[in-house]
């Protein structure tokens, strides 16, 4: 039986390990994190598989009315979740409304926070990449910034053979976690990237959260101007 335990991570802010996914042989981490706003609202980011025991320790936290996957990619257990929780709203990334038409979606998340959470979170969608749209979060009170596909790092020895080689190239087994080679190449528009890029480096950082990979939890506006260092111009 999978148990899935609620981890703080700064001021009403907490996150969840869930199993790996599985793409094309690759196995990714998953993580998602819980943002208490104010009056016990709870905003979900990046849901990962819903367990009774998840849904139990969620709950104590407060009433779950934001369910959000901030990316096209990230849209596997969100039906499982509006099952459990009728009355919260889904928000759709870029692209997703297209891609699961069997989903009711109940807003789309903008490049400007929706005014349900805009006292508390900030967001930017980091634009110009093929591949996806991916809306970045920054939650004010834990200083943290939330990634799910722009950044990532498998761990040590979750690859083997031909994947690890595929892994080294694309940047996802270094020392620390980085963005992607698949990412920087299906960048088409750096100008707008870059815009985007500015928005978040002019949070005041102090972690960085990751859906697949481990945080980063000091130094986390040095760590994010070495990341996307490869997109100075």
């Amino acid at each position: 039986m999978e148990v899935v335990v609620l981890k703080q991570f700064g001021h009403e802010i907490w996150t969840a390990d869930g199993t790996d996914v599985v793409v094309l042989g690759f196995h990714y981490p998953t993580r998602m994190a819980v943002i208490r706003l104010p009056d016990e609202r709870l905003f979900i980011w990046s849901p990962i598989r819903l367990t009774d025991t998840l849904r139990a320790t969620v709950d104590a936290l407060g009433r779950v009315l934001h369910i959000v996957a901030s990316n096209s990619l990230h849209h596997l257990f969100l039906p499982e979740w509006k099952s459990a929780y009728p009355g919260a709203k889904v928000y759709a990334p870029p692209g997703l409304r297209k891609k699961r038409q069997d989903i009711i979606f109940d807003a789309d998340l903008g490049n400007a926070p929706s005014p349900d959470w805009v006292t508390d979170i900030d967001q930017v969608q980091m634009q110009g990449n093929l591949i996806t749209t991916e809306v970045v979060f920054f939650h004010e009170k834990s200083g943290a910034v939330l990634f799910t596909d722009l950044i990532q790092q498998l761990p040590a020895g979750a690859v083997s053979g031909w994947r690890a080689l595929v892994a080294k190239l694309d940047l996802m087994v270094g020392p620390e976690p980085s963005v992607p080679r698949k990412f920087r190449v299906a960048l088409t528009n750096r100008r707008a990237a870059r815009d985007s890029l500015e928005r978040i480096l002019a949070w005041p950082a102090e972690k960085v959260l990751i859906a697949h990979g481990t945080p980063v939890e000091k130094d986390a506006r040095v760590f994010l101007r070495r990341a996307f260092a490869w997109l100075a111009p």
